[in-house]
């Protein structure tokens, strides 16, 4: 307020001072409530928060399963083996080189094993058809619900999806995607940060 809005009397300055002063208080005290209550809670905060990951006790052909954003998401430490398979599906899949940008893959994993390190695979476990959860199929060779020249992967079981040992889905599948690569970054040779990664 100028002064010449002020009244010229100091007690009465004074008391249109104060009661301006309590009345910025007072809307402070009421709007503070509702302010706060917009912020995401403790949980919602936590739920979205980048999740380390410790690998060094995962041995190879294991797989380790964490939840992110309140998804599975898998680790799988593959073995040379595993990775001879890897090769020997191209052919067998949709979208060998993760081009598809239903669900895109990070730059770092647009590779044939969809990873930083070909001995880890991060993906989310979640099927890219309806959502279900596939099951692991590492064992090659022929088994119930498999191909006979099945080389390891992933099964869906609501609807039979396939996926190799890389996350890519096999052609011919009600899945249309390759299993989602997250964000992740390693911090050291055994922990890795699902969640974030270093162009984040």
């Amino acid at each position: 307020m100028s002064d010449s809005v002020l009244p010229e009397d100091p007690a009465r300055r004074a008391a249109v001072l104060t009661t301006c002063a309590a009345g910025a208080v007072g809307g402070a005290a009421v709007v503070w409530p509702f302010l706060k209550s917009m912020r995401p809670s403790e949980r919602a905060l936590a739920a979205g928060a980048p999740v380390e990951v410790d690998i060094s006790e995962i041995q190879p052909g294991e797989m380790k399963r964490v939840e992110w954003r309140g998804k599975p998401v898998w680790v799988l430490r593959r073995t040379p083996e595993m990775l001879q398979a890897v090769k020997k599906d191209d052919s067998k899949v949709v979208d060998p080189d993760s081009n598809r940008t239903a669900f895109p893959t990070p730059p770092y994993a647009k590779n044939e094993y969809r990873s930083i390190k070909p001995e880890y695979l991060v993906v989310v476990g979640i099927c890219t058809h309806l959502g279900c959860s596939p099951s692991d199929k590492f064992q090659p060779g022929p088994q119930p619900s498999l191909p006979d020249d099945w080389t390891g992967g992933f099964l869906c079981p609501c609807h039979g999806s396939l996926f190799d040992l890389a996350g890519r889905v096999f052609s011919n599948m009600p899945a249309p995607d390759n299993l989602e690569v997250p964000p992740h970054m390693y911090l050291s040779d055994t922990r890795i940060l699902v969640g974030l990664d270093q162009q984040a």
